[in-house]
């Protein structure tokens, strides 16, 4: 991770988060203000300003600090001797964290506040986390199982599944009918099948 990375933080700065945090999944990036993050938090605007700059500092901290627990999450699965599975645990993984922490999702891949726009060291920390896809893809072209391709490219195409699937999981509830873990398994094993052909 960069220098910005959100783990630097004081349990002020973690107090803070965790109170934006809490106004996005209940009141929506529009409640997203300073004033009402310091007063969530129980202090005053000045350890807003202080530790973020302000509004979209907060914002880079959640977008940051989501990508390193999903990088976390994909770093914890073990390399075994077969790569097909350990590419197949990475989805899981991916799926696992969506659901476990759907605010940081929105703010990392939905745009949930459309007036922060990501810094290049928080962008960096995305293309890491797709660059750890493309490895676990390059290990799989390596012992033959896909084809050769680019790998970031590959990587685009299998993240692009796993991120089509769970958001509408997300925001489906009400869709009973559905066996969504049944749908995110099969739809990433289908496109990972197609890239063996």
């Amino acid at each position: 991770m960069t220098n910005a990375s959100a783990t630097v933080l004081d349990e002020v700065g973690n107090t803070l988060l965790a109170a934006a945090s809490n106004l996005l999944a209940t009141e929506g990036a529009g409640a997203l203000t300073v004033r009402r993050m310091a007063a969530d938090a129980g202090m005053s605007t000045m350890n807003v300003y202080s530790r973020f700059g302000g509004k979209n500092g907060v914002v880079e901290h959640l977008f940051l600090r989501g990508f390193e627990l999903l990088a976390a999450g994909m770093n914890a699965i073990e390399r075994t001797d077969d790569p097909l599975a350990d590419l197949q645990a990475c989805g899981r993984s991916y799926r696992r964290f969506a659901l476990d922490h759907p605010t940081l999702y929105s703010v990392m891949f939905e745009r949930v506040v459309p007036d922060y726009e990501p810094s290049p060291a928080a962008l960096a920390s995305g293309l890491a986390t797709l660059q750890q896809l493309a490895d676990r893809l390059q290990r799989c072209m390596d012992a033959g199982v896909i084809r050769r391709a680019p790998p970031l490219h590959a990587a685009a195409m299998v993240w692009a599944t796993c991120h089509g699937a769970v958001s509408l999981e997300l925001k489906q509830k009400l869709a009973v009918a559905v066996d969504w873990e049944a749908v995110f398994l099969e739809a990433t094993d289908a496109v990972i099948r197609g890239l063996g052909r």
